[in-house]
């Protein structure tokens, strides 16, 4: 039996999501993400303007007048949420932590997918593969799938992107738009990423925290490393110290950056203190301007 207090947090998601679902990404999804491919649908007469080379030259010869094939989008889509679970995703300053803002990520992106019938599938890892949900369609699925993430308890500290990819081109032979859900606390996984991103519409949502990245004076401070348990006392006080921590962590983040859109995807970056509606909808302005 899932505990009350699960059942109460996908509900109180599932309602925070909803008005967004509706009145922000409902049309911006619709318009970006394109069905795999194009159907025939029926045929009809030639028009002025018509493309030449959709001439159905068979019907054309039968009735003595030009023909042309019409198709339709194929509007279906596959949606895999690939969500990291490792232990650094409990790690949050601002206003929640990172692991916490990815589960309302996903069920924004989730349901968003079941209001333009798609269906939508779950790989959850850490160090290895933890569980998997295979693409289903509806609202009962999608709640399912929401259950999985706030239920499920790691049972790895680590976070291994390489096997996660490796298993996502395994389960799902179909082209799908895939959403990388995690922190990128991890090296190594640029081949897997370059395979998967030819094979899927690959996006990459980077949860960060700021204190990732800057580190106020606040004198001795020990840090831990939540994947690893590796602990270090650091001197914030010393300017040089939070300078060199600054510039490591933006040398990283470029490092990362340039390895995320060589895997072919798209990157989208997600603040635990800031709303993640804006990052979401730049992405979708960014890809909607890129297909015109």
């Amino acid at each position: 039996m899932i505990p009350r207090e699960i059942l109460k947090k996908v509900r109180r998601i599932e309602i925070s999501t909803r008005g967004l679902v509706n009145e922000v990404l409902s049309g911006e999804y619709h318009s970006v993400f394109k069905g795999r491919g194009m159907n025939f649908a029926e045929v009809r007469e030639y028009q002025y303007g018509d493309d030449i080379r959709s001439i159905d030259w068979n019907v054309t010869a039968r009735t003595g007048s030009p023909f042309v094939k019409v198709f339709e989008e194929e509007r279906e889509l596959t949606v895999m949420l690939v969500v990291d679970v490792s232990a650094s995703g409990d790690f949050g300053t601002q206003e929640r932590l990172k692991g916490e803002v990815a589960v309302e990520i996903c069920a924004l992106l989730a349901f968003s997918a079941i209001k333009n019938n798609d269906k939508v599938g779950l790989i959850i890892f850490s160090d290895h593969v933890e569980k998997f949900v295979p693409p289903s369609k509806g609202k009962r699925h999608v709640l399912r799938v929401l259950r999985e993430l706030l239920y499920h308890r790691p049972e790895g500290r680590g976070t291994d992107i390489t096997a996660a990819l490796d298993y996502l081109n395994h389960v799902q032979r179909k082209r799908a738009v895939t959403f990388l859900v995690s922190d990128f606390r991890d090296a190594g996984f640029e081949k897997s990423l370059a395979v998967a991103g030819r094979r899927h519409d690959m996006i990459a949502v980077r949860v960060g925290d700021l204190r990732e990245r800057e580190i106020p004076s606040v004198g001795l401070l020990e840090l831990e490393d939540p994947e690893t348990g590796e602990r270090l006392v650091v001197n914030t006080s010393d300017p040089r110290f939070r300078a060199g921590f600054r510039e490591s962590s933006r040398s990283a983040r470029e490092e990362l950056d340039r390895t995320l859109r060589r895997g072919g995807g798209d990157v989208i970056d997600i603040e635990t203190g800031e709303p993640y509606v804006r990052p979401l909808m730049r992405f979708f302005k960014e890809r909607m301007r890129r297909r015109r």
